[in-house]
């Protein structure tokens, strides 16, 4: 009986070529079988280094079947890479559902570390990088949105998300109106390509210099959403009171804006707590 195989992760470059590693680049090279998100996509970074291991397609549509397939030939021998379109697998790209099973079948899964848009917009952003939090992509719909978008109300880590250049004005838009007009926001576009682009400033100068020209609106975006300071979360004992004893006798919105103008708050802080309250 041959030895069993193993899956190896492998990040692809997420924009410039050169970004690739040796060790990537070794491994893509000497592995038997290649799993990737779009093969026509990743046939064009393995015809630049001439490598000519065989491409299979593994993709939202079909991962739970090709993972079947790819955990049998990985058990007859066979040693198998995963990549995406570009990045690190898995980061808000296919292949939880082959590395999960692949654990549960004692098969043997090596991560390489390499091209990340999320860490790497992250770390020239100016944001606080003590604690973050990566949430992928924002739900489609704006009611979703706008709830994933409240959970950051109090939040006071960085916030970082991917978007698409259709709908990143749109979200910026949202951002306004759920996190309020001051709230610091970056946009990073085309990372680590010819017209990479950074862009801070707050969610309201975001969302006017998206809508300045069309091209700020091109390419893939990191958007990173700054925390909450301490004192902005910090709300008295009496000004709870009055939001209590207020949300008695109006709605919450209105509740909410009167606290906010009498104690000098902000109102989408408090409209939160009044949201938690009646939870």
């Amino acid at each position: 009986m041959s030895e069993i195989g193993k899956l190896y992760i492998v990040p692809t470059p997420i924009g410039n070529l050169a970004d690739i590693s040796h060790r990537a680049l070794t491994i893509l090279a000497e592995v038997d079988l290649i799993a990737a998100e779009d093969t026509r996509h990743s046939l064009k970074l393995l015809q630049h280094y001439d490598i000519q291991t065989r491409l299979i397609s593994l993709h939202d549509h079909n991962e739970s079947q090709r993972a079947v397939e790819l955990i049998s030939k990985i058990q007859q021998g066979l040693n198998i890479a995963l990549i995406s379109d570009a990045g690190t697998p898995l980061i808000s790209d296919p292949g939880y559902g082959l590395v999960n099973q692949c654990r549960t079948a004692n098969i043997t899964v090596i991560p390489l570390p390499g091209p990340c848009a999320a860490t790497t917009a992250l770390c020239a952003a100016g944001l606080p990088t003590d604690r973050f939090r990566f949430e992928g992509f924002l739900p489609v719909k704006m009611q979703a949105k706008h709830q994933a978008l409240a959970t950051l109300l109090l939040e006071s880590a960085t916030s970082v998300f991917y978007e698409s250049p259709r709908r990143i004005a749109q979200t910026v838009q949202d951002i306004v109106e759920v996190l309020g007009e001051d709230r610091e926001v970056v946009l990073a576009k085309e990372l680590t390509k010819t017209f990479e682009t950074f862009y801070s400033g707050s969610a309201a100068a975001c969302h006017a210099w998206l809508l300045a020209d069309p091209n700020h609106q091109r390419g893939e975006f990191v958007l990173m959403i700054s925390g909450v300071k301490a004192s902005q979360t910090e709300v008295s004992s009496e000004a709870m009171a009055l939001l209590t004893l207020l949300m008695k006798e109006l709605p919450l919105k209105k509740a909410a804006a009167v606290v906010a103008e009498h104690y000098s708050l902000k109102k989408n802080i408090l409209y939160q707590m009044g949201l938690d309250l009646n939870k």
